[in-house]
This record gives C-alpha cells, sequence and structure tokens, in this order.
C-alpha cells in the first residue's frame, strides 16, 4: 500500500508500505477513503528529531472497516470517521470523559510527541487501536470531505465553546484564521453565537472567514472592532485559535472583564508571562483545550448530519495521495487553508 511518510529531514514522501493488520482482539484496520493534512503535521515536520525518518504521518481520517479483531462490534464494510487518538474507554480518565488523560492513549501518525508511537492514515489503511472506541459509523447523509473534520477539528472547537460557557447571543473573537480557526467560527455560529469576529493577517484566508459568515478584522484593529460592537466593553469569549505567547496576550487584550478565553492553539514557546494582577482584577478565565471527538461526537454528529455545520466548507484543495508531497508544499507556504488526501 501506499503511505505518506516522514524523510527524517523534515519533509515527506509517499513510498509503499506494508500493509497493516490486526494486532489486538480490539483492533480493526480501516480502508481509508479521506484524510487531510493537519498544522500539527507541519508542526512536527519542522521541529528536529519529532519524527523519525519513516514514521506515517496523518491523524485525521474517515474510511471504511476492512478487518476487525474478535471483541471488536463493529463490522467491515462499516463507514467510519475516527477520533484522531485512541483511549481505552475503561480507565478513571476515560469513565470521566477525559479520555485526552487515557495512560494508554495513542496519537495517530505523530510520532512519540503525545503518547507511544501509532501509524498514521495519510495511507490506504490503518491499524486502529481500542476500535469500538476510537471509532464511530458516519451517517449515510454525511460526506467523507465532512467526515474527515470529525475526529479533530470539529471537537476541538465544540470543545473550545464547551469550555468557554457560550451563552446565545454572544459575542465571539477567533484569534486565527487558519483551518482551527475557521472551523471555530463555523461551530460558534452553529451554537448560537452573536457577532463571530475572525482576527487574521493573511487577506485570502480573511476573505474565507467572511464568505462563512463571520466579520473580520486584521489582529491590529480587532480589539477596536470588538469594543465598538459591544458598546466598548470587549468580546464575551475569545477562542485563542493561535496559541502561546503571542495568542494569549493578543486574547487578552480584547476580551471583556468577567470574559472567557478558551485557547486551542499548540504552544510554541514553554511559558507565557502572564499578567496575573490583571487576570485577577478583570475576573478573566482562561482555559487550556483538548478536543475530544469521543466525548462530545454524538452532540456535534447531529448538528453536522442536519446540515447546520459544514466543515468541509474550509477545503481549498483536493489530491490523490500520490500527490501529497504537493499538498504538503502547498499547506506549508500557506497557499491553502486546508488540503485533503484522497485515496
Amino acid at each position: 500500500m501506499r503511505a505518506v511518510i516522514a524523510t527524517g529531514d523534515g519533509w515527506v514522501d509517499v513510498v509503499e508500505a506494508t500493509k497493516p493488520q490486526v494486532v489486538h482482539d480490539t483492533d480493526a484496520v480501516v480502508r481509508v477513503t479521506r484524510a487531510a493534512i493537519c498544522g500539527t503535521d507541519l508542526g512536527l515536520l519542522r521541529t528536529p528529531g519529532a519524527l523519525t525518518k519513516g514514521a506515517r504521518l496523518g491523524h485525521e481520517f474517515v474510511g471504511v472497516v476492512e478487518s476487525v479483531g474478535a471483541r471488536v462490534r463493529l463490522t467491515p464494510g462499516a463507514r467510519v470517521f475516527a477520533s484522531d487518538y485512541t483511549a481505552c474507554g475503561g480507565c478513571w480518565w476515560c469513565r470521566h470523559g477525559d479520555h485526552w488523560h487515557c495512560d494508554r492513549r495513542q496519537f495517530f501518525g505523530t510520532g512519540g510527541a503525545f503518547g507511544e508511537d501509532l501509524a498514521g492514515a495519510q495511507a490506504e489503511f490503518v491499524r486502529v487501536p481500542h476500535a469500538d472506541v476510537t471509532l464511530a459509523e458516519l451517517p449515510d447523509r454525511i460526506s467523507d470531505d465532512d467526515g474527515v473534520f470529525l475526529g479533530d477539528l470539529v471537537p476541538t472547537a465544540w470543545a473550545a465553546i464547551d469550555r468557554a460557557q457560550l451563552a446565545p447571543g454572544e459575542v465571539v473573537v477567533v484569534s486565527g484564521g487558519g483551518p482551527v480557526g475557521q472551523v471555530a467560527s463555523l461551530v460558534a455560529q452553529a451554537r448560537g453565537a452573536g457577532p463571530v469576529i475572525v482576527s487574521e493577517p493573511d487577506a485570502r484566508r480573511r476573505d474565507l472567514a467572511a464568505r462563512l459568515g463571520a466579520l473580520v478584522v486584521e489582529p491590529s484593529g480587532v480589539t477596536d472592532l470588538a469594543r465598538e460592537i459591544t458598546g466598548g466593553r470587549g468580546a464575551d469569549v475569545v477562542l485563542d485559535c493561535v496559541g502561546g505567547q503571542a495568542g494569549l496576550t493578543a486574547a487578552l487584550r480584547v476580551v471583556r472583564s468577567r470574559g472567557r478565553i478558551s485557547s486551542v492553539g499548540v504552544p510554541h514557546g514553554d511559558s507565557w508571562d502572564s499578567p496575573v494582577r490583571e487576570l485577577f482584577e478583570r475576573e478573566i478565565s482562561v482555559a487550556f483545550v483538548v478536543g475530544d471527538a469521543i466525548r462530545d461526537r454524538d452532540a456535534y454528529l447531529d448538528v453536522v448530519e442536519a446540515g447546520l455545520l459544514s466543515p468541509s466548507e474550509i477545503v481549498s484543495r483536493t489530491l490523490p495521495l500520490a500527490h501529497a508531497v504537493e499538498g504538503y508544499a502547498t499547506a506549508a507556504e500557506m497557499a491553502d487553508v486546508k488540503v485533503l488526501l484522497a485515496m
């Protein structure tokens, strides 16, 4: 089979690889029909030593169950989407709906960055541990192109909004108009936000956000715009899709007193010089959020199936798997917002 691998020098290639097999009785092997290139893939490639030569990439995918272990309830032929990471489903963390903290978590296609290495899904086939927990059936009315977003970007945005306790009609600022930010804007609108403002320096990404229903602004003007439409208060909720020092500091400038910041951007550094006195005096709540498709998919699946949320609207290019190197190049250059790979 063909698969996208890290070449060990910060780039990728498409090679012939061994088809995965069922190893444990809770495994499934899935024939992948769509996979996506994610900013996390690009970030790991840019980080020296994060991915060893030959590591298979990819954690956003949909497909069809090919074979299953003896203890798997899903049947071959089932059309499925996957969480971007696995969980056992039975430990204390899993029973409390916090699958990201499962001791047996494995994150597809990210080397050892987020747990024990697990081969990725930018391939014709992928092995899925704890298949009945990690996978869910994809309704017929949801396309592969929408389904590929249900394991990472949609649950990330959904969890961020849950943690921010968004109330109907509240003003939301999305900081960053990349794939996460675009989907966060769509999810906020679908969940009853008032005006949603996307702050983004790239004009093409601002144009996309505007077409998808948001107000758009360059980062230098976001505070003024948020205050203008709130009578001077500032945004009720800020979804930080940038992360780290820059994203959190920008969020603090635009959020109102007693407002809420949900940060889903992966930090590029290890610390934030937080103004704790200001946070205290203004009663700002700051939450760091990782999406959890296993926990939240029942909630958002109905929204997507009803046509109230169509995350595939952010797709700018679909390529065959054989052309994945081209897809990585355009994604790295920010020439595309989101690239899908079709098998």
